[in-house]
């Protein structure tokens, strides 16, 4: 396991040096560069001063070697639109109020799902089921923004302000009315995606013949769902509560413009518009490890639930 586990690890740092190197190379494909925005208002001699000083008039493979350098040192670089900032404190700053937003959009979207998918399959026919399968095609239909545009337009401007996030001074009642809607619009997808495949997998636990035992002992429903199904029905949850977990952590760049959280991925987008270099790349390698940790996590976690699993990476299969 220890060696399942290391290799997973390496090939997590080989996955980020690729994505790293692609990136870098790929941004000075685009048009112009940083210093393009304020061609009109600076004269050209200040402007290859500026690129004197960022180093953007060394070869780009120089370039590279440089950040490379500084990145072994823990140094992201600071940002060419704002002298100063760097990209440690940009993350440092910014990154909690989108790691909030993601953590309550997983924990209501695996919630809400879990309990939707578990009652639809165990009242199969019936209204909740019905109203679990219409909730399901409308989260995989329409995207999150479209909801959250939704919810800005029908629900918000009451009790729920239209823009905003939550601030440390706040309470809990605070807290709720600023993070309701976006956590909703985020979660959404999750909740469909995970309300359709705990159906179908307590359905097809339920045809098992533990579970007609389990029935003529006497047990409980709940004994059943707590003892026998949950277990086994979750299992092909696990495979992709990572990628949510991932994609909403690192790919709530919309949400976060349309509700004005001051989260990391509105930074995100603003520093590709703005052409920032060092803040395109310390963002990139920051999503993409937290991505790909996930996934590690995933494994992992797959593993040491499914007995199977666990038993093939030890034979080596």
């Amino acid at each position: 396991m220890v060696k399942y586990i290391l290799k997973k690890i390496v090939y997590m740092i080989v996955t980020l040096w690729i994505i790293l190197t692609a990136t870098f190379f790929l941004m000075y494909t685009m048009p112009g560069d940083p210093t393009q925005a304020s061609s009109k208002v600076l004269p050209e001699a200040v402007q290859e001063n500026l690129k004197a000083k960022w180093g953007l008039d060394k070869p780009v493979t120089e370039q590279y070697v440089i950040y490379l350098k500084n990145l072994f040192q823990g140094n992201m670089g600071e940002s060419y639109t704002t002298p100063g900032l760097t990209a440690n404190t940009v993350i440092g700053e910014r990154f909690p109020a989108s790691l909030r937003l993601g953590i309550q959009a997983v924990v209501v979207g695996l919630v809400l799902g879990i309990i939707l998918g578990v009652l639809a399959a165990f009242n199969r026919g019936k209204w909740i089921d019905f109203v679990t399968i219409f909730i399901a095609i409308l989260g995989v239909s329409i995207p999150s923004f479209v909801f959250a545009a939704l919810l800005q337009k029908y629900v918000a401007g009451g009790y729920f302000p239209i823009v905003g996030w939550s601030t440390s001074g706040m309470g809990i009642a605070g807290i709720f009315q600023y993070t309701a809607l976006p956590t909703l619009s985020a979660a959404i997808s999750g909740i469909a995606t995970y309300s359709r495949y705990m159906r179908s997998s307590v359905l097809d636990v339920l045809g098992s013949d533990y579970i007609l035992l389990a029935k003529s002992k006497g047990l409980s429903r709940f004994q059943i769902i707590r003892r026998h199904i949950m277990r086994n029905a979750i299992t092909p949850i696990i495979s992709i509560v990572a990628p949510q977990v991932a994609g909403i952590v690192t790919g709530s760049f919309v949400i976060e413009r349309i509700f004005s959280v001051p989260g990391l991925g509105r930074y995100y987008v603003d520093s590709v518009n703005g052409r920032d270099y060092p803040m395109i790349l310390a963002t990139t390698l920051f999503f993409s490890m937290i991505f790909i940790v996930c996934m590690v996590g995933m494994d992992i976690l797959y593993a040491i639930v499914d007995p199977r699993v666990r038993k093939s990476i030890i034979e080596g299969k």
